[in-house]
């Protein structure tokens, strides 16, 4: 029997979605506002979901508690209050757009989890806009 669990947390960070290769104007047209080039802000909602086999001992999947503060570790002390173009190596050549900023909380947590469960990231920009991610 597997099980999904999911646990929310969240991160304020600052970024400008912009290619070097191009000019402003072209920034401008594709990024519209997300390329102000003193940047902007969002407050992230994230979801962490892992999928495994119920352990019959404890009745968990993962104990929240641990995946908890792995989160806090791995994605809350890494992102929280950044920006993220200028200060997070992932960014340095990575455009943070939301797919992007999904794929690196994906590849930061998935060496701590056995490989016995599935994860899927969930990250929200917006109410509206969001990504999700299963390393697929």
């Amino acid at each position: 029997m597997e099980v999904t669990v999911n646990r929310h947390a969240h991160f304020n960070a600052a970024h400008r979605l912009f290619n070097p290769a191009w000019d402003d104007a072209k920034n401008s047209a594709v990024f519209g506002k997300c390329s102000n080039p003193r940047y902007h802000g969002h407050n992230y909602e994230l979801i962490v979901s892992v999928t495994g086999p119920v352990d019959p001992e404890t009745g968990y999947v993962v104990d929240m508690g641990w995946l908890k503060e792995l989160i806090t570790e791995r994605v809350e002390e890494y992102l929280d209050h950044k920006n993220l173009n200028e200060e997070v190596d992932d960014f340095a050549s990575l455009n943070p757009t939301v797919e992007n900023i999904a794929v690196v909380i994906w590849k930061r947590l998935r060496p701590k989890l056995d490989l016995k469960y599935k994860l899927k990231v969930t990250l929200y920009e917006t109410p509206r806009n969001f990504a999700e991610y299963s390393g697929t």
